[in-house]
């Protein structure tokens, strides 16, 4: 019979691998390509997202780096979040060249800095 804190650990391993399984796939990575970057077995990988394999701490520091995402990310602390779209912008971008996320970067600047957008008139202008 298990123990309250075998429990615990058994649905925190499970939650990390789902966050390691969810930014692995974010990106398109497949899981040989991250063996291969770890230096260990495929299968290894699988079992680390479904939580029968625990991650070493080193192991979780790779894989932040290769996942693009800070490492407080896989610790389940719920104010890290980010929303869905904010997910896709990072995916979108992640594919695009240095330049080209630096042209997104500015503009999402300048609309964060020109504050929300006005409904449109009824004459479909915008002014008013």
């Amino acid at each position: 019979m298990s123990t309250a804190p075998e429990n615990l650990a058994a649905d925190e391993s499970a939650a990390l691998g789902k966050r390691l399984k969810d930014a692995r796939e974010a990106i398109g990575l497949p899981q040989a390509a991250v063996a291969d970057h770890l230096g260990i077995p495929r299968p290894s990988v699988s079992d680390i997202e479904t939580g029968r394999r625990r991650v070493a701490f080193l192991e979780l520091k790779q894989l932040a780096a290769l996942y693009r995402r800070p490492l407080s990310h896989f610790s389940g602390d719920e104010s890290d979040e980010v929303d869905a779209t904010t997910q896709a912008l990072f995916r979108t971008a992640s594919g695009l060249s240095d330049d080209d996320r630096q042209q997104v970067l500015r503009f999402a600047q300048f609309l964060r800095e020109a504050g929300p957008a006005r409904a449109p008139s009824r004459d479909g202008t915008g002014a008013e």
